[in-house]
């Protein structure tokens, strides 16, 4: 009998979950002169950031300027190597320095900037830009090259006149639909979009929105998505992790961030989100003071300074994140709430 059901048994273990990146403890420090006879100051722009990522997924990383949001994209996409922590594709870890893992990491995961007429070439056409990562990266020959970029150019929403154009000749929302057919030449599972979004009008951005949704159903896209917008991650995200000063304070599903937001931090930020719906609104939680300077951070948990919920241990001790109330988080206010 044990042995009939054995195999039973087996077969009802869920599979394990395969992640098509892993952050573990990643930090990116920057040496800073102190000045004349002063000692040098480390700046923790980046201070032990974890995650796991399925491929199709959305994770979303917000805070405020200065919190290290675009200090995680240079580093996800290697632009800068981390000081310490490991960045693994699959297993892999791809920020070893090793040029067949380098070639890997470029392949596989790519970065959509911020502003992309600053991040497109104006001396070269559209054309040339997108078989460029081909032409670095791949055998293909020059009709191969041109066919997959019409094709992706295509895929993305512009018309095939385009190709031998310059970018100063299209629109903001345009040149973004341009960034995102670069970032896919190489046929990548991981998008790192640095606030992609933010600098285009409202009806371009949701345009550009639903053409990465698009893209992420067809591909199977994994997305890193930076952003300060709530209503846009309320929108796109599936995961939320939330970030101060170089460090998660809160992260778990989006309902759950959204709906019970349990750190002192990101209740005031979702308090501050505009909502059409009264009964949606929340009660305006005003930070007071500003972001503290990284060269100096306020001793025991970043955010004490500004915290409406402060208490002594805060100042004294950095708080764990730890799992909480279904999410992860970093706050002795929650730990206690939760321990009632």
């Amino acid at each position: 009998m044990t042995t009939l059901q054995e195999p039973v048994r087996q077969a009802t273990q869920a599979a394990p979950v395969e992640y098509v990146l892993q952050a573990i403890d990643l930090k990116r420090h920057y040496a800073v002169d102190g000045g004349f006879l002063k000692p040098a100051k480390s700046v923790k722009a980046l201070d032990g950031v974890s995650f796991s990522l399925q491929a199709g997924r959305t994770l979303a990383v917000v805070g405020e300027s200065g919190c290290g949001k675009s200090t995680l994209a240079r580093v996800l996409t290697m632009i800068e190597p981390p000081t310490a922590g490991q960045l693994l594709y699959r297993g892999q870890d791809v920020s070893r320095a090793d040029p067949a893992l380098a070639k890997l990491r470029r392949s596989k995961i790519q970065i959509i900037f911020q502003n992309p007429y600053a991040s497109l070439n104006p001396r070269k056409r559209i054309g040339d830009i997108l078989e460029e990562p081909l032409l670095i990266n791949s055998p293909l020959d020059a009709r191969e090259r041109r066919a997959k970029g019409q094709a992706m150019m295509e895929r993305v929403g512009l018309r095939p006149e385009h190709y031998g154009r310059y970018p100063h000749m299209f629109s903001g929302g345009q040149r973004q639909r341009i960034a995102i057919a670069r970032g896919l030449m190489l046929e990548p599972e991981i998008l790192v979009a640095d606030e992609a979004v933010s600098a285009l009008d409202v009806s371009v951005r949701a345009q550009v929105l639903n053409l990465m949704q698009d893209l992420q159903r067809d591909l199977g896209l994994a997305y890193v998505f930076i952003s300060h917008d709530l209503s846009v991650i309320e929108h796109l995200a599936d995961e939320v992790m939330v970030m101060y000063l170089g460090r998660v304070v809160e992260q778990g599903a989006k309902e759950a961030i959204f709906g019970r937001p349990l750190h002192p931090y990101t209740q005031a930020l979702l308090s501050a989100t505009p909502r059409l719906n009264d009964a949606a609104r929340r009660e305006r939680i005003k930070l007071s003071g500003e972001l503290p300077s990284p060269l100096n951070p306020p001793p025991g948990c970043p955010f004490s300074s500004r915290c409406h919920r402060v208490m002594p241990v805060c100042r004294e001790r950095l708080p764990a994140l730890l799992p909480q109330g279904g999410r992860q988080v970093a706050c002795f206010a929650v730990e206690q709430d939760l321990e009632k």
